[in-house]
This record gives C-alpha cells, sequence and structure tokens, in this order.
C-alpha cells in the first residue's frame, strides 16, 4: 500500500514552509503528496438552493486555481502533487479521503498566534484530531526542515502504546530518525517500577530497528527537566498517543503546547 501525505493550507506564510517539510518527507517517504484547503462559500441566508451550489461551485475552483498556484510558487519544478478543495465539514471530508487505500499521514500547522491554541483548544482543528484515525503531524511555525533525527515517545503504562501505528512512523522515516525515545513521566501515584520495566520492554522491542533507548522523570520539577533537555537538541520530534494522559492532561498538554512546539519549536506527532 501507498503511502499518501494530506496537507491542509491555509495559503499563509506558515503553510508555505509546511508545504515544503511534508514535500521533502514525501520523497524519502516516496509518498503522494495531497494538499487540501477547506472553503467557505458566504451566502445570504435565503439563499436559494440552486444559486447557493453555484455559489459553491465557484469558490471551490476559485480556491483549487489559487491552490496549484500557491504549490507551484513554493515549489517550484515539483510534479504529482494533488490538490483538493472542499466544502464539506473538515472531518467528514478528511474522513473521506481517509477511506482510500493509503498510509496516511495528515500535516497541521501551528502558528504563534491563535491557529495553535484553536488546535487543542475546542475549534475546529482538535475536533480533527479528535475525530480522525490517522496520524497526524502538528508543525510549529519555526521547526527546523525535514525528516526528525530522533523521536521521543510519550509513555503511559496504563494505557498500552500503539504499536502498529508507531510502526508506521518508524517506517515513514526510513534510514531517517536513526534513535527512537520512550519516555514517561511518573506521578507519586503511579508504580514507577512497572513503569520503567514497560519503558524496558519497548526499547529492547525496537532496539533492531532503531538505536532505543528510554528516559523516565518523576517528581516535581519533572516537566521542567524534561523541557530543558528535548529544548536543548534539535530536530527531534515528540510523538504522543491521543487517549493517553501525556494528551489529555491538561498540564500535559499545556507542557506539550506551550514549552515544547511553541516555544522549542518541536514537532508533535499524534497517533490514534
Amino acid at each position: 500500500m501507498k503511502n499518501r501525505f494530506i496537507v491542509l493550507i491555509d495559503f499563509s506564510p506558515h503553510s508555505e514552509q509546511l508545504l515544503r517539510f511534508a514535500y521533502d518527507w514525501s520523497k524519502r517517504a516516496d509518498a503522494v503528496l495531497l494538499t487540501f484547503h477547506n472553503t467557505m462559500a458566504l451566502s445570504p441566508l435565503m439563499t436559494p438552493y440552486e444559486t447557493k451550489t453555484i455559489l459553491t461551485e465557484r469558490a471551490n475552483y476559485q480556491a483549487w486555481e489559487q491552490l496549484r498556484a500557491f504549490t507551484e510558487t513554493v515549489l517550484p519544478g515539483a510534479t504529482s502533487i494533488q490538490h483538493l478543495v472542499s466544502e464539506k465539514n473538515l472531518v467528514v471530508a478528511l474522513r473521506e479521503l481517509l477511506k482510500k487505500p493509503f498510509h496516511h499521514l495528515v500535516f497541521l500547522g501551528i502558528k504563534g498566534t491563535g491557529l495553535l491554541k484553536k488546535i487543542f483548544i475546542g475549534s475546529q482543528a482538535v475536533n480533527v484530531i479528535d475525530g480522525i484515525d490517522s496520524l497526524i503531524v502538528a508543525m510549529p511555525q519555526h521547526a527546523p526542515c525535514c525528516a526528525p533525527d530522533a523521536i521521543h515517545v510519550a509513555v503511559q503504562k496504563t494505557y498500552p502504546l500503539n504499536l502498529i501505528e508507531l510502526n508506521k512512523i518508524i517506517r515513514l522515516n526510513g534510514a531517517v530518525g536513526s534513535k527512537i525515545i520512550f519516555f514517561s513521566v511518573v506521578t507519586p501515584e503511579d508504580d514507577r517500577e512497572a513503569t520503567e520495566r514497560y519503558l524496558k520492554e519497548l526499547s529492547a522491542l525496537y532496539s533492531d530497528k532503531k538505536e532505543a533507548a528510554y528516559e523516565l522523570y518523576s517528581g516535581d520539577e519533572s516537566w521542567r527537566d524534561l523541557k530543558k533537555i528535548i529544548k536543548g537538541k534539535q530536530n527531534e520530534f515528540i510523538v504522543v498517543q491521543r487517549g493517553s494522559r501525556m494528551f489529555l492532561d491538561q498540564i500535559a498538554r499545556k507542557f506539550l503546547i506551550n514549552d515544547l512546539v511553541y516555544e522549542g519549536h518541536t514537532p508533535l506527532i499524534i497517533m490514534p
């Protein structure tokens, strides 16, 4: 089954960086690249259905032309890039795309103003994360280009890791990303020994695929220590599972978003 990267484009300057990033990665992963834009045709409330249809078709055509021109400007000379626009609800449109027989990776751009908060604090984009069963790459505005040299995988002992999706990430990275680090942040209520055993098991399981290691953080300063370690590294990604405490817990989510993605420019891969 082929790989397909879906890049959500809003025509902002950040979309340019996002598109370049996804394109560069797609070449190494031998993936089909699809740019996608969600359109909105505004019309008065009592507009007849036929008129609404005409306005929607016109908006979609104009957006498709803009998407094509945008891509050609950002990636001059690039070939075989597909473009799609849709006026449907974004989650509905993406679900339809994800039914196609591909291994998918969906790219979302994260900006320093507005969109990041919208993605994780109740807007349409958080509906995308919660509403589709696909790997999602959330890219901050000033992230380094290209695929990661290493990935840090957040682990929670009581929420088993989705190894099928993790294997997809590793396969999509190919030779790039030679190191994988499993990490967990334990609270006083957690079983530290059991968590460490689980981290060791995961490291051993992946030692034949990558250079594997694990890190365990605990105590009142655990988030600050983890931030210091990860922010000191370049071109590394954080992988978090959507239903895990690392993603659902408000403190953990704030740390991931504000300290690592926002300030540290660390891309985030979200697994279903």
